[in-house]
C-alpha cells in the first residue's frame, strides 16, 4: 500500500483514466460519434432481443437458449441506460434521448423508470456508502441476513415491500409509494405476469385450471407464458446476476472518499453473473472516479486503468467485506 493520501490516490486515478481516454479517443477516431455508436448499441441489443422472441415463437430454438440471449441483449440495454443518467446520448435532443431511455426501459421491464432512477443515480454518487444511498440498499446493499439478501436481489417488488418500513426510519424523503410509482406502467405490468403465471401455474396443481378456464383466460396464460420466456425469466436472471454485483462490491459503512466507496470484483466465481450484466463488477469503480463516460469506453480502458487503481489501494475482492454486509474495515 502506498503511502500517498486518499485525495492524492484519487487524484491519480482520475488523472489516468482521463488520460488513457484520451489516448483511446485518438486512436479510434470512429469513438468520436457518441451518439452514433449509443444508438446502435441500442438497435443492435433490441434487435438481438426480438430476433430471440421470434426464433423462440418459431421453434428454432429452445426456451433455455432463448433466455440466455434476451438475458444478454438486456443487459446492454441497463449499460445504456446508465449511460443515458449521465446523459452521454443525445443530450441536446431531447426526443432521441427520451427515444432511447423509453426503449431501454421496455427491454428491462422490472425496473424503475429510467428518468426517477435519473436521480436516484446521481444522489446515489453523493451518498454512496452510506445509508442515505436508496439505489443500493435497495438491491441488497448492508444486508447480512443471506436469505433477505437473496430474495432483494431477485425480486425488487418483494424487497421494497420488506424493507418499507426500515428505510422509512432510516433514508431521507423515502417513500414507499414514491418508487413504487416509479415503475408505473410497465414494471406493474411486468410484475402482474410474473405473478399471474405462478399464481397460474400452482393453483392448475390442485385444481385443472387447464381443462376448466374459459378460452381468453387460456389464451392470455398462453401469452404470458411467452413473455416469461423473451422478456420476464431473461431480466430476472440479468437484474439478479446485476444485484448481486452491484451490492457485493459497493462497500456500506465506514466509507470516508473514492477509494471506500467500491472494491473491483476479478475472482472468476463471478465470471457466471458478469456474462448478465456485462462485466460490471470489472469496470464499475472506474465510473465512479470518472462518471462521464460511455460503457464501452470503460470496457477499453479497463485493463490499464486496474492496474493503476490497484496501485492506488483500491481493493480487488474484498470478501470479507461481502460476509460483513458491505462494512469498509480501514484495517
Amino acid at each position: 500500500m502506498n503511502q500517498l493520501s486518499a485525495k492524492q490516490n484519487i487524484q491519480a486515478i482520475v488523472k489516468a483514466i482521463k488520460t488513457e481516454e484520451v489516448l483511446l479517443r485518438e486512436k479510434h477516431p470512429l469513438l468520436a460519434h457518441q451518439n452514433t455508436l449509443g444508438l446502435a448499441i441500442l438497435l443492435l441489443s433490441l434487435g438481438a432481443l426480438i430476433g430471440a422472441g421470434v426464433l423462440y415463437y418459431l421453434t428454432i430454438i429452445p426456451a433455455w437458449v432463448c433466455i440466455i440471449l434476451a438475458a444478454i441483449a438486456t443487459s446492454i440495454s441497463h449499460e445504456l441506460e446508465h449511460d443515458l443518467i449521465h446523459k452521454q446520448y443525445f443530450s441536446n435532443l431531447p426526443f432521441m434521448h427520451n427515444f432511447m431511455m423509453l426503449t431501454v426501459w421496455l427491454m428491462r421491464p422490472n425496473t424503475v423508470s429510467p428518468w426517477f432512477r435519473r436521480k436516484m443515480h446521481l444522489h446515489h454518487h453523493k451518498t454512496s456508502g452510506t445509508q442515505q444511498d436508496l439505489e443500493e440498499r435497495l438491491v441488497g446493499n448492508g444486508i447480512k441476513n443471506p436469505f433477505l439478501r437473496a430474495v432483494v436481489i431477485m425480486d425488487g417488488l418483494l424487497g421494497l415491500t420488506i424493507n418499507a418500513k426500515r428505510f422509512k426510519k432510516e433514508i431521507d424523503g423515502f417513500s414507499f409509494f414514491k418508487v413504487f410509482n416509479a415503475g408505473f406502467p410497465i414494471a406493474t405490468s411486468y410484475f402482474i405476469v410474473l405473478y399471474s403465471v405462478i399464481i397460474f401455474n400452482i393453483a392448475d396443481l390442485f385444481i385443472p385450471l387447464t381443462l376448466n378456464s374459459p378460452e381468453w383466460l387460456l389464451n392470455t396464460m398462453n401469452v404470458f407464458e411467452f413473455l416469461m420466456v423473451v422478456l420476464i425469466i431473461p431480466n430476472i436472471i440479468r437484474s439478479s446476476s446485476l444485484n448481486f454485483v452491484t451490492s457485493s462490491m459497493h462497500y456500506y459503512g465506514g466509507v470516508n472518499n473514492m477509494l471506500e466507496q467500491t472494491h473491483v470484483l476479478t475472482s472468476r466465481l463471478f465470471m457466471p453473473f458478469h456474462l448478465f450484466c456485462f462485466n460490471f463488477g470489472k469496470t464499475h469503480s472506474i465510473h465512479h472516479f470518472v462518471p462521464n463516460q460511455p460503457f464501452y469506453l470503460r470496457q477499453m480502458l479497463s485493463e490499464k486503468i486496474l492496474k493503476v487503481m490497484a496501485q492506488h489501494n483500491v481493493r480487488f475482492n474484498d470478501f470479507e467485506s461481502i460476509k460483513n454486509a458491505n462494512a469498509y474495515n480501514p484495517n
